[in-house]
């Protein structure tokens, strides 16, 4: 890893540089690249650890200036050129922020998620639900680091691109309501983390099937719920059911035993709810 300082009078006039993890105004910059700013050092080695490493050199050709193209064919070219470089980098960085959530490494994961959410951001555009799957990394990341309030913020983008588009994946749906579902429960929530496991558990068997292990991480998350309000039968039963998953009818049972027909109504999935899966 390469530190260089950064020189405000070397800048273009008016040109202003900010850390690529925190926005806050750079300090120093990547001497490999040496188009990536940070405002310290100890952000440049936290993103150098994630994933700046794999990347330094692809960022040269996005982060420079474009040449003068003498012909608007080879203008279009040049921005194809760009977002298939785009594109590469936030399914890179995506992957990588995944690999880390499933270490558990969860400061690891957060620069590697931010550079997909900035990259799908350039490619897409901001109201675009291509930016959900970044936003429920970050978040979960954030969850796992106990930062609630970060969390919040991110499963609050998530939810409002969902609530934009009317084709959104049983699969995403899953993963923000499991976040979501997450977020209650260590807030001490318990009645509204157990209402988003529950879409969590239906949305996971409208993608894979009742009979699929996907959904066994719904079970086990609201066992520990159940387990938390001491309601131990309920928690067995659902521990139980995290080693052989059968039917969805079996979550809704459990949920019935909330007393909340809310959740009820959710669970079984409202013609809304049974459209999206089909899709």
């Amino acid at each position: 890893m390469q530190t260089e300082r950064v020189v405000l009078l070397a800048l273009p006039r008016g040109q202003k540089v900010f850390c690529e993890l925190c926005q806050a105004p750079a300090t120093v910059r990547c001497g490999g690249c040496g188009v990536t700013y940070y405002c310290e050092v100890e952000h440049q080695n936290a993103d150098w650890v994630s994933v700046h490493e794999k990347i330094c050199q692809l960022l040269i050709p996005l982060r420079t200036v474009l040449p003068f193209y003498d012909s608007e064919k080879k203008r279009q070219h040049g921005q194809e050129q760009k977002i298939s470089r785009e594109k590469f980098l936030a399914e890179l960085t995506h992957n990588v922020a995944q690999k880390f959530l499933f270490e558990g490494k969860h400061e690891d994961a957060i620069p590697a998620a931010l550079h997909s959410l900035k990259f799908t951001i350039s490619v897409h555009g901001l109201n675009s639900s291509e930016l959900v799957p970044a936003y429920l990394m970050l978040a979960e990341a954030s969850l796992g680091l106990g930062h609630l309030s970060q969390a919040e913020e991110y499963l609050s983008q998530a939810q409002w691109s969902v609530l934009k588009t009317s084709q959104c994946r049983p699969t995403i749906q899953s993963k923000l309501h499991r976040n979501m579902g997450l977020l209650y429960a260590a807030k001490g929530n318990f009645e509204e983390s157990l209402y988003h496991l529950a879409n969590d558990i239906f949305y996971a068997s409208c993608a894979f099937g009742i009979n699929d292990i996907a959904i066994s991480g719904g079970y086990f998350h609201m066992a520990n719920v159940f387990f938390r309000q001491n309601r131990m039968d309920v928690a067995d039963s659902l521990y139980t059911e995290v080693s052989r998953p059968q039917s969805s009818s079996a979550g809704v049972r459990w949920t019935r035993s909330l007393g909340d027909t809310r959740k009820q109504r959710c669970f079984y999935g409202s013609k809304t709810t049974q459209e999206q899966c089909s899709l």
